[in-house]
């Protein structure tokens, strides 16, 4: 009989509440995710009261706030700061975002923060990123070229092939759209997911690759490519305001092409 419970040691409980001091007048209550392997709890929702007095507008200042200030144990990856780097990724108000792009005036109600969804995690709010990363790796992201380059200047490209590149370089990986997509959470083992593909995408593209033909052989594979259904999750998501559904469809179309169907 299929059992639709929960394992024990994974069910969310309660965990601690931190209240604001005394006399603090603007406050705003953040609901985190807890979880720590080596203290043998489950996983836990902490609840901190942070004056938004002294508090930048950003959800990542909110994490670093309280972090400094409230409970140095809450653990969390963050670096520019700028939605550059993409180390902040993290489910924010019900939808994968970066915390220091996310207003939290824009969040309604108390903010609930979790880590990005069906990932193994570390700590907190910290996913475990083996496989996304391994999966970029095994498309080969750099240039694939068969001639030797100019022998007095770098590769060329036109203004018109350059463009082709934009809503594609600008990934950053933070991994909020493959996080976001049904058909990933299901086969990330096997299913690429949208930002590998995209990036994918983004080489297939580039005028000056030389190694199309060998780069959509290896996306020839029923799961590899073929398990996105269009379900756009990850367009909707995505920080930077790309379109991975678009990009897998290109590679698609260019499957069907080459067929000469």
């Amino acid at each position: 009989m299929a059992e639709f419970t929960l394992p024990k040691n994974s069910k969310i409980q309660k965990g601690k509440k931190y209240p604001a001091k005394a006399g603090t007048k603007n406050v705003r209550t953040f609901r985190v995710y807890r979880w720590n392997e080596e203290d043998g709890q489950n996983p836990h929702i902490d609840e901190y009261e942070v004056d938004m007095d002294s508090c930048g507008p950003m959800v990542l200042d909110a994490l670093i706030k309280i972090k400094n200030e409230i409970d140095s144990t809450l653990t969390f990856r963050r670096s520019c700061r700028e939605g550059i780097c993409g180390s902040c990724a993290m489910n924010i108000d019900g939808n994968n975002t970066l915390a220091c792009t996310k207003a939290i005036d824009d969040c309604k109600g108390d903010v609930k923060i979790y880590p990005l969804p069906h990932m193994p995690v570390v700590k907190d709010l910290v996913p475990d990123l083996a496989n996304f990363y391994a999966q970029y790796a095994s498309i080969k992201p750099w240039l694939r070229t068969q001639t030797p380059p100019p022998p007095d200047h770098e590769r060329l490209q036109s203004k018109e092939d350059r463009a082709k590149l934009d809503g594609l370089y600008e990934c950053i990986l933070c991994a909020s759209c493959s996080t976001s997509c049904p058909s990933y959470w299901w086969n990330s083992d096997k299913y690429l997911g949208p930002a590998t593909l995209l990036q994918a995408y983004r080489f297939i593209a580039d005028s000056r690759d030389e190694d199309t033909g060998a780069r959509l052989d290896e996306l020839e594979d029923p799961f590899k490519l073929y398990r996105c259904h269009t379900i756009m999750n990850c367009t909707n998501t995505c920080p930077k305001g790309l379109n991975p559904a678009k990009a897998i469809g290109e590679i698609k179309k260019l499957m069907v092409e080459r067929k000469g169907v």
